[in-house]
């Protein structure tokens, strides 16, 4: 068999050493007769498996015991919900960063629980750029300020984390882990895992105690944070296999060397892909601002939609696949996540020249 290069938004490419440690323990997980999938989550060899996930993420990011790592399903969908019913009390506004498509769902998500400040849009501009911490007009006790560290259609990122007086809540769901920060500076981060960290079906939640503990006895138990804190995630069936693909990935990633090894990977990466982009004479186009491109998430334009859909096609056809921009903009994303390897960057900056070469 072989493997194409994956350049999906998510879900997105996995070590391949991990894949294939889960792939031996699928059928027989350490000789217990039973896939892991299998195995109730109030077992011995899953509780090793959920606590070990747990103290990983927390030792990686830096977080004491004022923090608590839970599990939780729906995505960063069901956080944009999650998020106000727990932290927006009544008569509180919650301030907000609309840099891109998914701060935008938030944004809208909130309106429903409660009153919410656009503290600064940069949404609609061309090159997609992040707002700078002098434009932000925060709200004097806000709730809270909710970020999107990486706007994964728009292809912009944050290189700075804005330093306010209200607790700082972060979607991290297409940057999370693949660089180090004060993780301390949030108050909640949440991140779907099918782009860093694991496969589709897991939402992490790193949240500080004391605002889990804000949630109302009004909203349904299985709603609060405060719920899954004192449960340990266990309050229902986690999915257990997805958790287990995660207590897989750090290890991968200490083995890496940590954040900060997986950090100079990952810029070194990007930025292989946006010289190729710089020094083709405007035949390919990034669609963020310079000083604000993901190193996540590469976006960028050729002269036209139909050259555009006949480079898509061609590079599948050479074994570079998922390259398709999201459908609401368009064009060419090439997403690369701390499991995609160099050798795939390098083979797609080979195929753009090639491509320009018989098609400029």
């Amino acid at each position: 068999m072989s493997r194409v290069f994956n350049f999906s938004a998510g879900p997105a490419t996995l070590p391949e050493a991990v894949l294939r440690e889960a792939q031996t323990d699928l059928v027989d997980y350490k000789g217990a007769g039973m896939s892991i999938m299998e195995m109730s989550h109030r077992g011995k060899e899953y509780d090793a498996v959920h606590n070990e996930a747990i103290a990983s993420l927390k030792r990686l990011m830096g977080l004491g015991d004022d923090y608590a790592i839970i599990f939780q399903t729906g995505g960063a969908s069901s956080q944009f919900a999650f998020v106000p019913m727990n932290l927006l009390g009544p008569g509180q506004t919650a301030d907000y960063v609309h840099a891109g498509a998914w701060g935008g769902k938030a944004i809208k998500e909130a309106k429903n629980v409660g009153a919410v400040n656009v503290a600064a849009d940069t949404s609609k501009e061309k090159p997609s750029r992040m707002p700078k911490d002098s434009e932000l007009k925060l709200t004097p006790g806000a709730a809270y300020l909710h970020v999107t560290t990486n706007e994964t259609i728009e292809g912009s990122q944050m290189k700075s984390i804005p330093n306010v007086d209200a607790p700082l809540v972060a979607d991290m769901s297409s940057d999370i882990l693949s660089r180090p920060m004060d993780f301390t500076k949030f108050g909640l981060i949440y991140a779907g895992a099918q782009k860093n960290i694991g496969p589709s079906g897991v939402t992490l939640v790193a949240i500080r105690k004391d605002l889990a503990e804000r949630g109302s006895d009004k909203i349904p138990v299985i709603l609060r944070y405060k719920t899954h804190v004192e449960q340990n995630s266990l309050y229902n069936t986690p999915p257990c296999f997805g958790i287990y693909m995660i207590a897989l990935v750090t290890r991968w990633i200490d083995a890496q060397g940590g954040l900060a090894a997986l950090a100079k990977i990952n810029v070194e990466k990007a930025a292989l892909l946006y010289s190729a982009i710089d020094g083709s004479g405007g035949y390919y186009r990034g669609t963020a601002a310079v000083e604000d491109r993901s190193d996540m998430n590469v976006t960028y334009r050729l002269p036209s939609e139909e050259l555009e859909a006949k480079f898509i096609a061609e590079a599948a056809r050479h074994g570079l696949k998922g390259l398709k921009g999201h459908r609401s903009v368009g064009g060419i994303r090439a997403s690369i996540y701390n499991a995609f390897p160099r050798a795939g960057v390098e083979t797609l900056v080979a195929f753009m020249r090639e491509f320009q070469s018989k098609n400029g």
